[in-house]
């Protein structure tokens, strides 16, 4: 076990933790020495384990999987994080890894392209998709002609994608365990930066820029 790479899966569905672990079971060189359902497991089992990798989900029922991100990073820099996330690669693969992730991966992809991922992260690299790849290159065309959504924080990013999908702020403040105070407080300030007037117009840019689906 000791040559083996050590993964932590984080995420609350346990249908996915099972199939995941199933997909690493054929692997002889991967062991999962951990599991997580929430944040507050994932914090813990991801600054206090030795594991070599942890697969975090970005969606977690009570706080940000971004927010775990930054937190684990922080608390130990040793352990690579691979994104997990039912989100297309052009919401948040660039944002998670310059959070610190080591990776992004989209679920759909997980079955095909787990262990490949894995395997790049344990040697220190970087998992990058031909899709996020082709982000990066396109930033490095327009780098100083940034998009209004990339000057928003993380957090006012994720409040302009769930209203785009039809959330009104008081399901945000459920979903992301906040105040409804800080949620409109995060619309007001994201309205204000991309200089729109109303969730119409917030909505309108989110599709025409292929924000959500």
């Amino acid at each position: 076990m000791n040559n083996k790479i050590k993964v932590i899966i984080a995420d609350d569905h346990a249908i996915l933790r099972a199939g995941l672990k199933q997909i690493l079971a054929e692997t002889k060189d991967i062991v999962v020495v951990g599991e997580a359902q929430n944040a507050v497991e994932a914090i813990k089992l991801g600054c206090q384990s030795n594991a070599d990798i942890i697969l975090l989900d970005i969606s977690l029922p009570d706080r940000s999987g971004m927010d775990v991100l930054k937190y684990i990073k922080r608390e130990n820099s040793n352990i690579a994080v691979l994104m997990l996330s039912m989100y297309k690669e052009d919401q948040y693969a660039i944002r998670a890894l310059k959070s610190g992730a080591a990776g992004y991966l989209s679920k759909q992809s997980a079955s095909t392209e787990l262990v490949n991922a894995i395997h790049t992260v344990a040697k220190g690299k970087k998992y990058i998709t031909p899709a996020v790849a082709q982000i990066l290159a396109n930033q490095v065309d327009i780098e100083n002609q940034k998009a209004p959504h990339e000057i928003l924080s993380d957090r006012e990013f994720q409040t302009l994608t769930m209203i785009a999908s039809g959330l009104s702020v008081g399901d945000i403040a459920v979903k992301l365990s906040l105040s409804v105070k800080t949620v409109s407080m995060y619309r007001r300030r994201l309205l204000d930066k991309m200089q729109l007037q109303n969730n119409s117009e917030l909505t309108h840019y989110a599709f025409q820029n292929m924000l959500v689906d």
